[in-house]
C-alpha cells in the first residue's frame, strides 16, 4: 500500500468581509454564523477533515477573537495521531506590518511549512458554503505534475464577468488567469460556460516557496494569491485545472451536487439560508456521509407551545416558539418568538427575541436582537433606512448586534 503524500492545509481566514456589514462589525467574517448552528469556516475545515487532510493552520487577522475561539474549542484533533487545526494570527515576524494580501499571509507564515515540511500545500478561502472532497483535487495534481492546480466552477458564461476565469484550451492546463474579463472564455466543449475560479489551490510545497519568495521581491505585487501567485504559475506554463464538477461527495444528490456559494454579501448571504430551507433543499445540511462539524451549544430541543409552529425552516435547540408562525426562515439557538408575530424569509442569529404581535420579514437579525411587542422589521424598507439599518439592494433587512427595535 502506498504512504499518503504528506499535505498540510492553511486556510486563508484574515478577510474584513466589508460587504457583509453590519455582521461583520464586530467579527470577521469567516466566524460570521450561518445555518442556525454553524459558522462560515465550518463548511471548508469540514471538508478538508473529512478529506483526511488533517494538519491545518487557520490565518487569521480581522477582528479574529471570535474566530479564533471557535477554532480552538471546536476543533480540536487527536494530537496522538499528529492532526491539528490551529489558528494563526498575523505575528509580524517579518517586521512592524500586517498582511498586504493573502499571497503576504502565507509568506509571513512559511515557518508553518517549513517546521511541516510536506510535500503539498492546499490552499482554501474560509468563507465560502460548499461540499468538496479535496483528496480528489489533490490527486487529480499529482497526476498532473503541475505546481499548481486551481479548483474550477463551471459558471453561465453570460454571466462570469464577475468573476477570476480560468483559460484553457484543453481543459487542463491553464493558459490564462483573467480577473472579471469582459468576454470570459468558454470551458472547452462547454460553449454556454466558463470556469470561475473557487478560490482553492494545490500547490507543490518547493514551487509555492519559491514562487512567494520572488513575489515578496516586487514592490509592485499587491502579494494576492489569485491576482499574482497564480498568474505568475500560469505564465511559467506550471498551473492546471480542476472541474469542480468531477468532485463526487459522498451523500451528494443530484439537487445539491456541485453546489457552491460566495456569501460575500448580505443578499447572497440571505439567499443561501433559503437554499437550506425548502422540503427538498439545494444544499443539504443533512448528509450524513459528508458532515458539516461543528460544536453545537447545549441547549434542549426547540419547543414549539401555545400553537406555535414553523414551516419549511430551521429551528436550532434552544428556540421556543410560541403561539407564532415561523415560515421559510432559519433559527440560530436560543431564539424566542412570543404570541401573534410572524417571522418570514428570515435568518435570525443565536438569542434573538422577538416580542408579540411583531412582524419580521425579508431580514437578517444578528445575536441578541430584541424586537419589541408590535414592532416590525422589512416590512416597510424606507422605514428600516430611517431607524439606520442596512437595506440591501434585494430588499433585505439587516439588524446588527444587540439592537432594540421598537
Amino acid at each position: 500500500m502506498a504512504k499518503p503524500p504528506h499535505v498540510l492545509g492553511i486556510v486563508l481566514a484574515g478577510g474584513e468581509g466589508k460587504r457583509l456589514m453590519p455582521l461583520t462589525a464586530d467579527r470577521a467574517k469567516p466566524a460570521v454564523p450561518f445555518g442556525g448552528s454553524y459558522r462560515l469556516i465550518d463548511f471548508v475545515l469540514s471538508n478538508l477533515v473529512n478529506g483526511e487532510i488533517d494538519r491545518i493552520c487557520v490565518l487569521t487577522q480581522y477582528k479574529s477573537h471570535s474566530l479564533d475561539r471557535h477554532i480552538s474549542v471546536t476543533w480540536r484533533m487527536s494530537t496522538i495521531l499528529g492532526q491539528y487545526v490551529t489558528p494563526v494570527p498575523a505575528q509580524q515576524r517579518l517586521g512592524p506590518r500586517w498582511y498586504q494580501g493573502s499571497a503576504d499571509a502565507i509568506f509571513q507564515s512559511l515557518n508553518l511549512i517549513y517546521d511541516e515540511r510536506p510535500e503539498h500545500v492546499v490552499v482554501f478561502g474560509a468563507d465560502h458554503v460548499y461540499r468538496m472532497d479535496p483528496r480528489q483535487m489533490l490527486e487529480a495534481h499529482i497526476d498532473s505534475r503541475m505546481d499548481a492546480t486551481i479548483a474550477g466552477i463551471r459558471v453561465p458564461r453570460a454571466g462570469a464577468s464577475d468573476f477570476g476565469i480560468i483559460q484553457t484550451s484543453d481543459g487542463h492546463k491553464v493558459d490564462a488567469f483573467l480577473e472579471k474579463p469582459a468576454d470570459p472564455p468558454a470551458v472547452p466543449g462547454d460553449p454556454d460556460s466558463s470556469y470561475a475560479s473557487m478560490g482553492n489551490y494545490v500547490f507543490t510545497a518547493e514551487a509555492l516557496i519559491d514562487a512567494l519568495r520572488t513575489d515578496a521581491e516586487d514592490p509592485a505585487s499587491a502579494h494576492d494569491m489569485g491576482g499574482n501567485i497564480i498568474p505568475m504559475m500560469v505564465n511559467k506554463g506550471a498551473a492546471g485545472v480542476y472541474d469542480f464538477a468531477d468532485n463526487d461527495v459522498p451523500g451528494s444528490t443530484d439537487r445539491d451536487r456541485g453546489y457552491w456559494r460566495d456569501v460575500g454579501t448580505l443578499d447572497a448571504y440571505h439567499e443561501s439560508h433559503m437554499d437550506l430551507v425548502s422540503v427538498i433543499p439545494i444544499f443539504n445540511l443533512y448528509n450524513r456521509d459528508w458532515p458539516i462539524l461543528t460544536s453545537h451549544p447545549q441547549l434542549p430541543g426547540a419547543k414549539f407551545v401555545e400553537g406555535g409552529h414553523s414551516r419549511e425552516s430551521i429551528v436550532a435547540p434552544g428556540c421556543i416558539l410560541s403561539g407564532c408562525l415561523v415560515d421559510h426562515s432559519v433559527l440560530a439557538p436560543g431564539a424566542f418568538i412570543m404570541e401573534g408575530s410572524a417571522v418570514s424569509r428570515s435568518v435570525l442569529l443565536d438569542n434573538v427575541r422577538v416580542g408579540a404581535r411583531a412582524t419580521v420579514r425579508d431580514a437578517i437579525l444578528d445575536k441578541n436582537v430584541v424586537v419589541k411587542d408590535g414592532a416590525t422589521v422589512g416590512v416597510d424598507k424606507e422605514s428600516d433606512r430611517a431607524r439606520g439599518f442596512t437595506v440591501t439592494a434585494g430588499g433585505i433587512t439587516a439588524v446588527g448586534k444587540g439592537v432594540v427595535v421598537e
